[in-house]
């Protein structure tokens, strides 16, 4: 036995130990994202067709998971601090396995907002922590695809929650719950043992934390922070209305409702993976600014037309948005503060706390907006194709001086 420290960047086991570590952190997104955020969507007819709760309800319940984010992000780094991140990492698994046991029943309103809730802070706590956890493991070379191949769990999540929900919900909308939280369980034990060990990588000191509270950034980064808040909240209505658009909107019934969910997931496989590939090939930058100005269209294109075969091949080009966005905007936070890992990992924090403050507000403000219309689908995606455009000019106002900045980063 060699008694050489482990190389993360050379050596045939590592390659092992590598994927091991991204089959958890793709295990943990498709759990705490893909299946307790996503999920939702496609239930929510079924929530109000079978008398559970109201429209408006529903939608607040929908927002109550993106509230419970916002706390789950905030609250991931201090507790990486005093806790080993594995640790943390399967605690929050368990909670999310725990709250889709719970909404088996509708107890009440306040039952299902508060373990709703309890499910956003478990995935706000695992988006902050599953890269920092891993990444440091992995080449600098394959950072990028690591990247996507561990938050292509939210795709998967997507997909599979559009072809599982319609079979489950054969039993009942109980029993659809009881079989989320039994693949929660399986995904759970099935990552136990392969998250890598904080003795392994060090993990953030508390003595750190002042230090990192302390941080500042350049003017490029805070850019790019507004830039990914705005393209997340633009993500809002087709995750959380289309489904309710197809179904009660176009009149298309639930099943037609879940089908465009599981074309939505289609794209959103396809997300993660190829946003990665070109922020690889063309810059994280470039990237964004095709990313905002092809989904705009899209949105707006929901606006204006009826046509089933027009809106599904929309929504396929859509759904990589959500998911893909992700891993982007970490090879953007990668591409602006360059050579240190401490700062790259506050920054994606940050990043990660702004965006998820953003899909909060934008939950409860489309739901608002959803309300005060009277139930309109088109004014949302509109409204979210024009934040879209404000992304990309926020973007153009990134140019020049990149180097400059990342130094001051």
């Amino acid at each position: 036995m060699s008694s050489q420290p482990a190389s993360f960047t050379s050596a045939k086991i590592d390659q092992l130990l590598v994927r091991r570590y991204i089959f958890a952190g793709l295990c943990a997104s498709l759990d705490s994202i893909g299946l307790a955020r996503f999920a939702f969507t496609p239930l929510v007819p079924e929530l109000i067709q079978a008398h559970w709760f109201s429209a408006s309800s529903v939608a607040y319940l929908a927002a109550a998971n993106l509230a419970g984010y916002v706390c789950g992000a905030l609250i991931g780094r201090p507790l990486a601090t005093r806790f080993a991140n594995e640790h943390i990492l399967r605690l929050m698994m368990v909670l999310i396995s725990a709250a889709f046991f719970a909404c088996a029943t509708p107890q009440s309103f306040s039952w299902y907002f508060a373990w709703r809730f309890v499910s956003g802070i478990a995935g706000g706590v695992v988006m902050v922590l599953v890269a920092a956890t891993i990444l440091p493991h992995v080449p600098a070379a394959r950072k990028g695809a690591a990247g996507g191949a561990i938050f292509l769990g939210l795709g998967l999540g997507i997909a599979g929650s559009g072809t599982i929900i319609p079979l489950l919900l054969e039993l009942g909308l109980a029993q659809t719950w009881i079989g989320l939280g039994i693949i929660s369980v399986i995904l759970t034990a099935a990552s136990w043992f392969a998250w890598p060990s904080s003795y392994l990588h060090p993990r953030v000191d508390s003595r750190d934390a002042p230090t990192s509270h302390a941080m500042h950034f350049g003017r490029d980064i805070k850019l790019l922070y507004l830039q990914y808040a705005l393209m997340a909240a633009a993500a809002v209505p087709p995750m959380v209305f289309l489904v309710d658009f197809v179904a009660r909107g176009l009149g298309e019934g639930t099943y037609l409702g879940a089908v465009f969910w599981a074309i939505y997931g289609l794209g959103a496989i396809a997300g993660p993976p190829l946003y990665g590939y070109l922020a690889d090939r063309l810059g994280a930058k470039p990237t964004v600014r095709i990313v905002s100005l092809v989904a705009a269209v899209g949105l707006a294109a929901f606006y204006v037309t009826d046509n089933l075969i027009v809106l599904g091949s929309i929504t396929l080009v859509v759904g990589t948005f959500a998911p893909g966005i992700v891993p982007l905007f970490l090879a953007r936070v990668h591409e602006v503060v360059t050579h240190n890992s401490t700062r790259q990992n506050v920054a994606w924090t940050r990043a990660s706390i702004i965006s998820a403050a953003a899909l909060a507000v934008a939950a409860y403000a489309f739901s608002a907006l959803f309300n005060a219309t009277g139930g309109s689908h088109r004014l949302l995606f509109l409204t979210a194709a024009a934040m879209l455009i404000v992304s990309m000019l926020a973007g153009v106002a990134t140019s020049g001086n990149s180097r400059a900045a990342s130094k001051r980063a």
